[in-house]
């Protein structure tokens, strides 16, 4: 019977049962298999299948956790595990494994006083240093180090500065090399000789050199292909681009009172400067000023011994001076071209700030009086358009600066009275004629149409890049899809839907 593994620590203790040497076993284990391998060997030889002789005896029979672990025992003593390290040399003392390695002892098995075995040489690890075997333990641990903020961010930076920086020396190295000034040619250090004749001078002379510049008949100064002339060339003054963003500032605008103390101020000076001339010399000194007030104070004596003639005098003295006030005023008064023109450059300015639209939907415009005024007003504040007449509504689409735009939206909404009717004169209804009936004012039987249902809303405003109609005009259209087709020629069909389906703002 197979003797039990002793408890750990009961090794010194004789009356207590000790652990079997594992070298033992193994190799009692190994020469059982050999005495099998070879009666078998000497069965088949004989071919009758008998054994030839009793096989030797066998060591008694391990229990499987024994061979189990003789087994683990053999394959850590192949490898070389064990308390100093791998085996360097096999020893032939040792057992083997059938598989032909040498088996060891287990690291943990201790020797029995029973149990004699041959003692095991302890080989020394080349590769172990007893001496770092706590150093793992007494390391500290390292502190916790942050970075800077902006520390990765300025390297970066650093990066990206040196690349651009190669790249435009890179850049500067082709082009010196596409134009021959290479640092390592002698191109870049070599003057280059002045050409046989500047190109100023190509048209004064017939040759191509200065040689026959001493001969006055190679010389090209005058004549009909000669480019000197009797005329002076100047260039034109062209204005910067960026004048014409400026906004002019607008002076500011000053009370009654404020206007009032600055003319007495701007008087003031004048009279001081005219008061010191007269004293110099440089002009002489005004009459006085007579007035119905002050006239028997002035004229005195003469006015007692002739006081008609002195108030005629005083009469023509002061038509004299409302004369010059009227006639200072008209010199001062701008003439009708004058206006036009100041008008129209303030209406440029205006649309140069920025451009704005304006859409109307008016329910009819068969009243003359109405398309007059919608026609007119906005020729006259310089805007571009259209008006379109449909049966079923008419719509007013202008655009121009600011200030146009909302003079003309005041007109539309607040002045026009649109429920106003009247029947056409001689020549309105001449021109009528050829209209169809519903753009006429009066019905079939020649009375005015009833328009107190007529009105007209606002249904777009808001600022455009550029201006989509080049002047301002009129068209008829008889149906919806002809209107909406008129307008997709400038992208403005939408409008026509948002006109049908909007109430006004």
């Amino acid at each position: 019977m197979v003797e039990k593994r002793p408890h750990p620590g009961d090794h010194g203790d004789p009356n207590k049962r000790s652990k079997p040497d594992p070298i033992a076993l193994a190799r009692a284990k190994a020469a059982e298999i050999t005495a099998r391998a070879k009666a078998a060997q000497m069965a088949k030889a004989n071919g009758n299948g008998a054994p030839s002789s009793p096989a030797p005896a066998a060591a008694p029979t391990l229990s499987k956790l024994e061979a189990f672990k003789a087994r683990l025992a053999n394959i850590s003593a192949a490898k070389g595990i064990g308390s100093g390290g791998p085996v360097t040399s096999a020893d032939p003392s040792r057992p083997t494994a059938p598989d032909g390695k040498p088996t060891r002892p287990d690291a943990k098995a201790e020797e029995k006083p029973e149990t004699k075995s041959e003692p095991v040489k302890e080989v020394v690890n080349p590769y172990f240093d007893p001496s770092s075997a706590g150093t793992s333990r007494d390391t500290k641990p390292r502190d916790l180090q942050f970075n800077s903020r902006g520390k990765y961010l300025e390297q970066g930076s650093k990066l990206r500065a040196q690349r651009r920086l190669e790249q435009v020396k890179k850049t500067l190295a082709l082009k010196a090399r596409r134009a021959g000034l290479d640092e390592n040619s002698e191109k870049g250090y070599l003057i280059q000789p002045p050409p046989d004749i500047e190109w100023w001078d190509e048209g004064l002379l017939d040759d191509k050199s200065y040689e026959g510049l001493d001969n006055p008949a190679k010389l090209k100064l005058a004549g009909e292909d000669s480019v000197v002339t009797i005329y002076i060339q100047h260039p034109p003054y062209l204005k910067a681009p960026q004048d014409q963003l400026l906004h002019i500032a607008k002076p500011m605008h000053l009370t009654p009172k404020e206007q009032a103390k600055l003319r007495r101020m701007r008087r003031a000076e004048e009279l001081k400067e005219h008061q010191a001339k007269i004293r110099l010399g440089l002009e002489p000194p005004p009459p006085p000023k007579v007035k119905r007030g002050n006239m028997m104070r002035v004229m005195g004596e003469q006015a007692i011994a002739d006081p008609t003639a002195v108030e005629q005098l005083v009469e023509a003295q002061i038509q004299e001076r409302l004369d010059k006030h009227l006639a200072t005023n008209e010199e001062r008064k701008l003439t009708k071209e004058q206006r036009h023109t100041k008008l129209q450059e303030q209406q440029q300015k205006d649309a140069q700030k920025g451009l704005y639209m304006c859409v109307f939907k008016i329910d009819t415009l068969a009243f003359g009086k109405h398309r007059y005024k919608v026609d007119n007003n906005a020729k006259q504040l310089a805007l571009t358009g259209i008006t379109i007449f449909n049966p079923n509504l008419n719509m007013v689409i202008v655009e121009g600066g600011v200030h146009s735009v909302n003079k003309y939206k005041k007109l539309m909404l607040q002045r026009v009275k649109w429920s106003e009717n009247a029947p056409p004169t001689e020549t309105q209804a001449e021109k009528q004629m050829n209209d169809p009936p519903w753009l006429r004012s009066v019905d079939a039987d020649g009375n005015p149409k009833d328009l107190s249902y007529n009105t007209c809303k606002l249904v777009f405003e808001g600022e455009v890049k550029q201006r989509s109609f080049r002047k301002w005009g009129a068209k008829r259209c008889e149906t919806d899809g002809e209107a909406r087709e008129f307008l997709s020629r400038s992208k403005l069909d939408s409008l026509w839907a948002l006109a049908k389906s909007s109430s006004g703002i």
